[in-house]
């Protein structure tokens, strides 16, 4: 499958330009950071137009009262041109707009929503009153409409966030509309709040992960891998916690399934050591299969969190399964293994990196050694330094018969 994020953008844009998202399949080449980019430009161009269209019914506004004009609104005026005319609205009277939220059906709102511009709505996060922006929010995620709520994620306050946490109880329609929210800041921000907040929501979310279906897992884990580094160790914490090991086992499984391996490793990168002993220790590193999948997605990758996450549960697990880790390791091309030094070197992750090395084969070691004697030679005696502080050098006597062979 293509990447979890990429997917999600490819799908926001096929909603902004109105088209199936299989007609777009061909720019998931590009990624997720160009297709948000291409995404965010067309929304522009087609939100600016709305915006010259509907400008003179923005002149309305101050003189038809709300409470007279919105009743008409709803009765008369198709929610997708409502939406569309919000964004001129927004921009000219966003005090009057904010009141305007409290006012709307939640029904005629959710339909309008699709059509918003986000920016615009973004604007009115901090004077709209939360709470029937709450009830819109219920409605369109009853709807299971996750790509419209998505994108708003980016805008919302502190005090929404709050009201968000007490009065919206869909856990997995707020994983799932947080999948299409590319923003990981956003996204951090939230879960920051979640888990600092008095009513314990994100061992609720994680429930819901565990119990709920393969997409619901893999749009937790989109969400997940765009998370700051900061905010995964407490929320790797709590799902090592509720998890079961049966659990743990499924959810990895899923995952690697789904061809996910470099998102499961870019979350695995910043966990804390008790969850990374937890895992290491699970039985899913104990299927071939999975270790496989795993390392191979290292192979052609200069990615440091994806070194990172391999090479700090590989430290941790059983003899036999290091040993399968570093061989296949051994066996990447030429220019991955010549191009690691300086990766875990940035990572300081050396340790790790010779101590699941030291687990392999004779003959994988060898391979290791002879591409690294074409190192610097001040570069080959630190390496043998480190293999001496850490005490395996009879462990890792192949690769240091072969790491001077060029000279």
């Amino acid at each position: 499958m293509s990447d979890l994020v990429t997917r999600a953008q490819t799908i926001l844009l096929a909603r902004t330009l109105h088209v199936p998202a299989e007609r777009l399949a061909h720019l998931e080449k590009l990624g997720a950071a160009s297709l948000h980019e291409l995404q965010e430009r067309m929304a522009s161009v087609i939100f600016a137009r709305h915006n010259a269209t509907f400008s003179r019914l923005s002149l309305l506004v101050p003189v038809v009262p709300l409470s007279i004009s919105l009743p008409l609104v709803q009765r008369l005026v198709p929610p997708m041109m409502a939406g569309r005319a919000a964004g001129a609205i927004g921009v000219d009277h966003p005090r009057k707009a904010a009141e305007a939220v409290g006012m709307l059906s939640p029904g005629y709102a959710a339909d309008g929503a699709p059509y918003m511009d986000p920016h615009t709505v973004g604007q009115l996060a901090d004077v709209a009153p939360p709470e029937p922006v709450v009830e819109i929010v219920n409605e369109i995620l009853r709807r299971k409409d996750y790509v419209t709520a998505g994108p708003f994620l980016a805008y919302a306050t502190p005090r929404l966030i709050e009201a968000v946490e007490v009065g919206v109880h869909d856990d997995e329609g707020m994983i799932r509309s947080a999948a299409y929210s590319y923003s990981g800041a956003a996204v951090s921000a939230i879960l920051r709040h979640l888990l600092a907040g008095p009513n314990q929501r994100i061992p609720r979310l994680v429930r819901a992960i565990l119990d709920g279906s393969d997409e619901l897992k893999l749009a937790a884990l989109s969400v997940f891998t765009r998370t700051e580094p900061d905010v995964i160790p407490a929320l790797g914490d709590i799902i090592f916690d509720l998890g079961s090991t049966a659990e743990i086992t499924d959810l990895i499984k899923v995952f690697l399934d789904a061809e996910a391996a470099p998102e499961t490793l870019r979350f695995t990168a910043h966990l804390s050591a008790t969850a990374l002993d937890m895992l290491a220790a699970n039985p899913i590193l104990r299927d071939p299969a999975a270790i496989t999948a795993l390392v191979a997605a290292l192979d052609g990758c200069t990615e440091t969190d994806l070194w990172r996450g391999l090479l700090s549960v590989a430290e941790r697990v059983e003899p036999d399964i290091a040993r399968r880790i570093g061989t296949q390791v051994a066996a990447f091309d030429t220019a991955t293994l010549t191009e690691l030094p300086p990766i875990v070197t940035d990572t300081g992750q050396w340790p790790s990196l010779l101590r699941v090395l030291a687990a392999a084969e004779a003959d994988a070691q060898s391979r290791v050694g002879e591409i690294w004697s074409t190192l610097p030679e001040a570069q080959r005696r630190e390496l043998e330094g480190r293999i001496a502080d850490l005490g395996i050098e009879e462990a890792l006597a192949a690769l240091s018969a072969t790491l001077h062979l060029v000279h």
